[in-house]
């Protein structure tokens, strides 16, 4: 199926904790969306792979399409096996858009994924590199650009995306990992996503990136291409 925007994160719930008020946004102009990860996130200390599975049901909540890569957690490596699986994907579904993760991040998955895609996103363009889909050549297709979502590191973001429309529907489509987050009945290992702050800290993230463009809750973006705009009068700007 032909996709506007497709969204590719290391683990399930890294898509939602990071831009799926965006992704929401899109799916309600009417524009298909959708979310791919790479791994089944199966070395959480948290959860395990069939929970982790159930709650990326969480993509229904966004309106978006969801397939998992299966690259083996802890282990995304950027090599040809997984970027020929990457460009597959691209090119089975030729987004015009593509969402990826920071190249600067705490996680080391993370910071794999960010390489892998964006070799990926160049390389799904190049028509000698051949991959196949259900026994078909696949045509080359380089999505228009990439850009980067933010997990933990921070970064001062190209652009920041207004998500207060969004926001409720935004937090339910979160809140499906209910795995990895604060359970007080919960016997599992503690993470930084199980402490009783840390959706408060998603919230308050959300609120401070709003403040900077004068809306209640936004969601950041970097782009290492120039971001070009047809009319500054469509720009929001802080109101101080």
């Amino acid at each position: 199926m032909a996709l506007d925007v497709l969204a590719l994160g290391a683990h399930p719930d890294d898509v939602e904790l990071t831009c799926s008020g965006t992704l929401i946004k899109f799916v309600r102009m009417g524009y298909k969306v959708g979310i791919v990860d790479l791994s089944e996130g199966e070395l959480g200390t948290r959860g395990t792979r069939q929970i982790r599975a159930k709650e990326a049901a969480a993509a229904r909540i966004i309106g978006a399409s969801r397939e998992n890569l299966h690259i083996p957690d802890g282990n995304i490596e950027v090599n040809q096996r997984n970027i020929k699986k990457v460009i597959q994907v691209i090119r089975k579904h030729r987004p015009k858009i593509i969402l990826i993760p920071h190249s600067v991040e705490r996680h080391p998955d993370h910071v794999h994924a960010h390489h892998l895609c964006r070799e990926a996103w160049f390389y799904a363009g190049l028509r000698k590199i051949e991959t196949r889909l259900g026994g078909k050549i696949q045509k080359p297709w380089r999505p228009d650009n990439y850009f980067h979502f933010m997990q933990w590191s921070e970064f001062a973001p190209s652009f920041i995306i207004d998500v207060t429309d969004v926001h409720a529907q935004r937090l339910k489509a979160i809140k499906c990992y209910a795995s990895q987050f604060y359970d007080p009945s919960s016997k599992e290992p503690q993470t930084i996503l199980s402490q009783s702050s840390f959706l408060d800290f998603v919230e308050t993230r959300a609120k401070a990136y709003g403040s900077k463009i004068g809306v209640p809750y936004g969601e950041p973006f970097y782009s290492v291409e120039a971001v070009g705009v047809n009319n500054l009068f469509d720009l929001k700007f802080f109101k101080g």
